[in-house]
């Protein structure tokens, strides 16, 4: 018995689901839609209709965020030898003084203790991306500014974008200085001809953009006060068409709205669209700071980033206590379903809500290696699939329906004090803690 009714549940979602309408939308939404930016608000839009027509009206949430407008950037290597670097601005980062900023130039790697002993008043090239570990040991060091690097020595610049990278405040809370950006292609160059002397140019200016949440509510038949919610993140990348990460997620919870539209769930469903995860989670920590009176009655956060892959697996992170880790290595086995399951945290927008309190589930269908490109212009629908969605859209909207109609939700509130740790150390509270100090 129990076989036929998990067949018959199976094949009732399938009937619900309908990956070509995913990934329709999903070609609606795939254009660049960074955080703040008019593009962003028209995907806001696009979603919220999407809502509106299928008869559960939704609402848009402004907040404010903090968007860096960099007017000039240069890098001039002056001695031993002259050349000029293709560089972008650090958004945010310090404004070289009139004239620019002329220093030795050092290349430090990783910044060790070592590396970094004669850094002071230097400008310093270091490995790759800044973390806040790192950007600590530079501000203690004294530099006077830094460089960091992307890419891959066998990149075409034709064919390949330089990003415009953010000094976030989580970062400045330990300093800011002058901060520019080149590719790997050129670093090797100055490290190779030995650049000891340069100079660099930053002029930029910060000021306040407007993001948006797009937020549609099912209220539960027999528990309205017990809140479940489904999130994905709409923002992308700059010159990134973002349906891997996240229109992906996007459409995902859109198709598993119109499921609980037309199958009516015991407990209150939410379903938001973040704006602005990708320069910091900004779209779900406005959320938790403007709700926080219904938190109280929040009880799971479930999130689905990245998705759509034809070559790829499924995987579920439990931002939860085991038992919760537990049941989903079972539920998968139950359902048939190839996922790959673990407790921990994922970086998304379960992060507010797990630092609140509120444990989350995350969805991810990650690209197999070279088969999928997230964070630059090839995060095309190139490499997706209608079927890849539809794959990724049952095992979440399964678990859905356990969690939304379950006479008792098995989750306990709480996140555990392994978890609690793991969200305060990708927080850096404990550096921030002492930086206030």
């Amino acid at each position: 018995l129990l076989g036929v009714f998990l067949r018959e549940t199976k094949e009732e979602i399938a009937m619900e689901i309908c990956g070509k309408r995913e990934f329709a939308l999903l070609e609606k939404i795939g254009f660049t839609r960074i955080a703040g930016s008019p593009e962003e608000l028209q995907a806001a839009e696009i979603l919220k209709s999407e809502c509106d027509a299928m008869g559960v009206p939704a609402i848009i949430e402004p907040f404010e965020i903090e968007q860096g407008i960099v007017e000039e950037a240069k890098l001039e290597i002056l001695e031993p030898f002259q050349m000029e670097v293709p560089v972008t601005g650090y958004q945010c980062a310090e404004n070289t003084p009139e004239g620019g900023l002329t220093a030795e130039f050092v290349y430090v790697e990783n910044g060790t203790d070592v590396d970094l002993r004669d850094a002071k008043g230097k400008i310093v090239l270091v490995n790759g991306f800044l973390r806040v570990p790192l950007f600590r040991r530079l501000m203690k060091a004294g530099v006077a500014g830094i460089v960091t690097m992307e890419g891959e020595l066998r990149d075409n610049r034709e064919e390949t974008d330089l990003s415009t990278r953010k000094l976030r405040r989580t970062l400045r809370a330990f300093g800011n200085v002058p901060m520019v950006h080149t590719r790997v292609l050129d670093a090797i160059e100055l490290v190779r001809k030995g650049a000891s002397k340069a100079r660099m140019v930053l002029k930029g200016r910060t000021e306040e953009r407007t993001s948006h949440n797009v937020v549609a509510t099912v209220l539960g038949t027999e528990k309205p006060e017990e809140i479940v919610s489904f999130g994905a993140h709409y923002d992308s990348v700059d010159f990134s068409k973002g349906v891997y990460d996240n229109g992906a997620g996007s459409v995902i919870n859109m198709e598993i709205l119109r499921y609980f539209k037309e199958n009516p769930p015991k407990r209150t469903l939410k379903f938001m669209w973040y704006g602005s995860e990708e320069i910091g989670l900004e779209g779900s920590w406005a959320y938790v700071k403007a709700h926080k009176e219904e938190l109280a009655n929040h009880l799971l956060m479930i999130n689905v980033d990245v998705g759509g892959p034809v070559l790829g697996v499924d995987k579920i992170t439990a931002t939860a206590e085991q038992k919760l880790a537990d049941y989903l290595d079972y539920f998968v086995k139950i359902h048939g379903f190839g996922a790959e399951t673990k407790q921990g945290i994922y970086s998304s927008d379960s992060i507010p809500f797990a630092d609140c309190g509120v444990p989350g589930v995350n969805f991810s269908r990650d690209g197999a290696q070279g088969a999928a490109y997230i964070h630059n212009r090839f995060d095309t629908l190139s490499f997706l699939s209608a079927e890849a969605l539809e794959k990724t859209t049952r095992i979440v909207l399964a678990f859905g329906r356990e969690m939304a109609n379950a006479a008792v939700l098995p989750v306990e509130r709480k996140i555990p004090q392994n978890i609690v740790e793991e969200v305060e150390k990708y927080l850096y509270k404990k550096e921030l803690s002492e930086a206030a100090m």
